[in-house]
């Protein structure tokens, strides 16, 4: 089977405006560095389409919307918080992107793709129930799991987040519920400031999150040690049906807004754990979206060795 890559060139119409690190030229860096590789012509390209509303509105509130699409329409600035700037397409391309997300679950589970990477922005696992957050519009990720629980009847969801920073708004959407598993490793103490290894989950969902912080100059030992001792155990014991990734970049030593100090090596290597769980529970389906990564040097590398990964297990030689 085939690994599935879905992106378009709309995605460059979210103007975050001069100077702000969440910028066009990160989908540009990474498409011009994947398509000097050999083997992507292997992938399937997947068509994004908008999301339906009833889709954001299945993690996000009605209000909170068509407060973005107003918002974003009447040429407001930002959105909620100076760091989430938009502009009048932000709305449009946001949607594209949770559709694109939508578009590579439809095809993984029709047996289409074996699993999928989608090369999006804007990001979204900082985004609130009623609220936009740390670039982000709409949370993706978190609509994915939904999507794939009610649009599929697939009952336990796990979400891998290896961003810098911590998916606030992917912990706080499922931390009561005990059919989403939410595990993630981030600098710490860090922006958005959640993410201590107390934060466990609350309720019924008590255990559903599994938080993994790292100080600022944590290397790929580090990573390597939450792994085995604790993201690897948890994702054996939960089982999941599906594994999606919060797939940041800028956890890398060379990026210029965190202070984990990972290899390009390091995001091949926990992509490969990430997809022998999935062989063992999960039939090997994957769906990994973009978040993070502003170095415009290293994020066309990290996508392309997390992609071949994703590609050598849908096809293995």
């Amino acid at each position: 089977m085939a690994t599935g890559f879905a992106y378009d060139p709309k995605f460059t119409e979210h103007d975050t405006g001069i100077g702000h690190p969440e910028r066009p030229e990160r989908v540009i860096a990474t498409m011009a560095h994947l398509k000097k590789l050999p083997w992507t012509g292997q992938l399937a390209n997947i068509t994004p389409r908008p999301a339906d509303p009833q889709w954001l509105e299945s993690i996000h509130s009605y209000n909170y919307v068509r407060r973005a699409a107003a918002a974003c329409t009447s040429g407001l600035p930002y959105l909620d918080s100076m760091d989430v700037a938009i502009s009048p397409r932000s709305y449009e391309v946001a949607q594209l992107a949770t559709g694109a997300a939508l578009a590579l679950a439809d095809s993984v589970m029709t047996g289409e793709i074996q699993n999928g990477f989608a090369l999006v922005r804007p990001p979204g696992h900082h985004a609130e129930n009623d609220a936009a957050l740390g670039f982000c519009l709409f949370n993706n990720v978190a609509i994915l799991a939904r999507y794939l629980q009610k649009q599929y009847g697939l009952d336990k969801i796990a979400i891998v987040d290896w961003d810098v920073h911590h998916g606030n708004g992917t912990q706080h959407a499922f931390e009561s519920d005990p059919s989403v598993l939410y595990i993630s490793t981030h600098q710490y103490p860090f922006y958005p400031g959640t993410g201590a290894a107390s934060e466990q989950g609350e309720g019924r969902g008590k255990g559903s999150v599994i938080n993994c912080p790292m100080p600022a100059g944590a290397t790929d030992s580090a990573y390597e040690r939450a792994f085995a001792e604790r993201i690897i155990p948890g994702l054996d014991d939960f089982a999941p049906e599906a594994i999606l990734i919060s797939a940041g970049f800028d956890a890398h030593a060379d990026d210029p807004l965190a202070e984990i100090q990972l290899s390009t090596e390091a995001f091949s290597w926990m992509s490969r754990q990430i997809l022998e769980v999935a062989d063992r529970h999960s039939q090997g389906r994957v769906i990994s979206l973009l978040e993070g990564g502003y170095n415009l040097s290293r994020i066309g590398e990290c996508v392309a060795t997390h992609l071949d990964e994703l590609r050598r297990a849908a096809d293995p030689e």
